[in-house]
């Protein structure tokens, strides 16, 4: 890999944390805002759900829409309309001007990552692509994961302001660094809307977009209220709690580049025991949750496996879409989000009706779902193998 593609790689990758601590990183400071609007958590929590909804809103088309347009132009348009975005978060007095100002911006953020994936792919040669692809993700799952102790380290230290701030910096750097760094990208073997579009004819991407809307849907579950969790079940707070919070994101970090080597070795079988590896840690956090001690050492293996359920739904969508990167891209960006839209909702359901204890209960049912449609997807594959080879 050249200096001038790891360059390249670098920004994207500072550029979808930025766009991903944007959208998670409120995770972290759920209590604190719906304290400082006098709301609900489950309330304040709409402003991850209904970003995620936006999301899955525009995955399948906004990548679409912009895939014949120089790729650094759009970039640059899409962490432009972030920077607007956190600034005016910065100043508003109204949760519903807080909402509107998160989810204006989220209905782009599938055209960046998108972008950033195919890329990074595109960039380097087939056998580093992989590798390529992973240093992105580790973007994303960075944002995910570490956004959240930095945000509720921001929050709890100074004020809630400069938690939007942090986010506009973030989004500024990626800006400056892609204007002055990275060169003129456009398009030079575009497809056609309907050749993209086409991969929808296919049962096998169906079942895989099903399989990333439940991984999504259980990781969401647990992981947006999981401030919430620490808390009010194991009663910690403070700074305890921002290294909870850390101990999680850098957790994720090793799973992330785990993630990829357990799939370059056996995608098929790393995907498959995904489910039932997360559903045994969803049961450690229900039965550790009350002892601080026990729950650290959940939290690092939930971290470890909530970054490998990133790389497992790229993997399952691009792997059945290979022609038409932007478009799979685009829809694995949505089905995530869908997933964190109704695991997030389910979670609130469960809050507000059983206690926040439970939430991991939304978690089990949505893996078994998961797991069953990477059950289903592998025996349709391997019926199309063995009538190709007959």
């Amino acid at each position: 890999m050249t200096k001038q593609n790891s360059l390249l790689i670098l920004i994207l990758t500072v550029g979808v944390f930025g766009i991903l601590t944007t959208e998670m990183g409120v995770v972290g400071i759920l209590p604190l805002l719906a304290e400082h609007f006098d709301i609900t958590v489950s309330t304040a929590g709409l402003l991850v759900s209904l970003f995620a909804l936006a999301v899955a809103i525009s995955g399948p088309i906004m990548p679409l829409l912009f895939s014949g347009i120089n790729r650094k132009k759009v970039m640059l348009l899409v962490l432009g309309i972030f920077i607007v975005g956190n600034i005016v978060s910065i100043f508003v007095y109204n949760f519903s001007l807080l909402l509107l100002a998160r989810v204006i911006p989220a209905f782009f953020h599938p055209v960046y990552c998108s972008l950033a994936l195919t890329v990074a792919a595109t960039s380097v040669s087939k056998e580093e692509v992989p590798k390529a692809v992973s240093k992105v993700i580790l973007g994303v799952t960075a944002g995910m994961v570490l956004g959240v102790p930095i945000t509720n380290y921001i929050a709890s230290s100074s004020s809630l302001e400069m938690t939007f701030v942090f986010f506009a910096i973030v989004n500024a750097i990626a800006f400056i660094a892609t204007l002055i760094f990275v060169p003129s990208l456009p398009v030079k073997e575009r497809l056609s809307y309907g050749a993209q579009v086409s991969i929808l004819k296919k049962p096998i991407f169906w079942l895989a977009i099903a399989t990333v809307v439940f991984i999504g849907s259980a990781t969401a579950s647990v992981n947006t209220f999981i401030t919430e969790y620490l808390e009010t079940v194991t009663n910690i707070t403070g700074t305890t709690l921002t290294f909870a919070l850390l101990v999680l994101g850098l957790a994720s970090l090793v799973g992330n580049l785990t993630g990829g080597k357990l799939l370059t070795k056996n995608a098929i079988k790393t995907a498959t025991f995904f489910p039932i590896a997360l559903g045994i840690v969803h049961v450690l956090s229900f039965v550790t949750g009350k002892f601080t001690v026990p729950m650290m050492i959940t939290i690092v293996l939930w971290g470890i496996l909530f970054a490998i359920g990133n790389n497992v739904s790229q993997y399952w969508i691009t792997s059945a879409a290979p022609n038409a990167p932007d478009f799979a891209n685009g829809i694995f960006l949505a089905g995530s989000n869908l997933g964190t839209t109704i695991g997030t909702a389910v979670a609130g359901f469960i809050i507000s009706g059983m206690g926040t204890q439970y939430i991991v209960l939304g978690g089990m049912l949505f893996l078994i779902l998961s797991l069953a449609f990477i059950v289903l997807r592998n025996y349709m594959f391997n019926s199309i193998t063995k009538q190709s080879a007959s």
